[in-house]
């Protein structure tokens, strides 16, 4: 998939802004039919495979698949890693002009995540042929918020960092942060919501 220069990262998941998270995830049946016509689970990279095909066919453009899925150089997952807690998936890309996302964490594994996002674009797409609508008003509603400051950049600290470096940066930042000593509210808040992050990781 072709990366995208929107900043948008590929490792860790980037989940798109004001979209809520599904709390209890479910198996799904997104798997493959191998050739002795037993069902085996969908492969990240199959479901990538698929997700790229339906891309392809609404002609969009700056690709970026963001997982938690560690990326091999080319910014797609790596093969073989053990399913992160969270298996969420989004999909940020540019159509016609303007940039768009769709995300789903609905199922319990990446790659199923992956296939669903698939399956949703092949049924907006499915709007072209039957002449109801169009491909780009389906998807004016999935326009791609900014994306949000990260825990770890707000700190200024690796996205590997430990709680003690984390609370070490949130001490030495909050002494200029903190409406007391030239700060306001709104700083303090920022770096309040980071360090609460940082630590829930």
């Amino acid at each position: 998939m072709t990366s995208a220069n929107t900043g948008v990262q590929a490792f860790p998941l980037q989940w798109p802004t004001g979209w809520p998270r599904e709390r209890y995830r479910s198996s799904a049946k997104f798997g493959t039919t191998g050739r002795n016509g037993y069902k085996t689970n969908l492969t990240v990279a199959d479901a990538r495979a698929r997700l790229q095909n339906e891309l392809d066919m609404l002609r969009a453009g700056y690709v970026t698949l963001s997982t938690n899925l560690e990326t091999r150089l080319d910014g797609n997952p790596r093969s073989g890693q053990p399913e992160p807690q969270d298996p969420g998936a989004a999909v940020y890309f540019r159509l016609q002009g303007k940039d768009t996302v769709l995300a789903c964490d609905k199922w319990d594994r990446v790659a199923d995540n992956i296939a669903a996002i698939a399956k949703h674009i092949e049924a907006l797409r499915g709007m072209d042929r039957w002449g109801v609508g169009t491909a780009a008003q389906a998807f004016a509603g999935y326009q791609a918020l900014p994306a949000p400051e990260q825990w770890w950049q707000v700190l200024g600290v690796p996205v590997s960092a430990t709680r003690e470096q984390i609370n070490a940066a949130y001490r030495s930042l909050a002494m200029k942060a903190h409406p007391d000593q030239g700060g306001s509210d709104a700083a303090m808040a920022r770096l309040n919501a980071a360090r609460e992050q940082g630590l829930n990781q």
